[in-house]
């Protein structure tokens, strides 16, 4: 028993492993072998003992490729279609829109000198015979 006991002493050794610094050299050079494809994130982390979100790190601060906080989207060739259309869609009723503005903002200004013209509110009396 005291044997085991013993062993089992032996085997709880903590595995602490020290603070490493890498220089910024090394960090530049290690993204570029990522965007070349020479490793994946996975096989990166094992073969370097550095954590998924530090690479990922790295990757942020060094790649010109990758920034963080870009999306991408990806969508069918019909979908691109369909939201061009309604682009122009969208376009096509600003245009309407800003036409009506023009239209009731010249009648207005035609009631209004119309109302200094004969001294009438037309506002107000909209059923006043000229």
């Amino acid at each position: 028993m005291s044997k085991i006991k013993l062993e089992s002493k032996k085997s709880t050794k903590l595995n602490i492993r020290q603070r490493r610094i890498f220089s910024e050299e090394f960090k530049r050079e290690k993204v570029q072998e990522l965007n070349a494809g020479l490793y994946n994130i996975s096989s990166f982390c094992t073969l370097w003992d550095v954590t998924p979100p530090t690479v990922y790190r790295w990757i942020y601060l060094y790649s010109s490729q990758h920034k963080q906080g870009t999306t991408m989207v990806v969508q069918k060739e019909s979908e691109a279609q369909r939201t061009s259309e309604l682009l122009v869609q969208v376009a096509e009723l600003e245009r309407r829109l800003g036409q009506k503005q023009m239209q009731l903002d010249y009648l207005e200004k035609l009631v209004e000198l119309a109302s200094k013209e004969y001294d009438i509110d037309f506002k107000k009396n909209f059923n006043v015979k000229l």
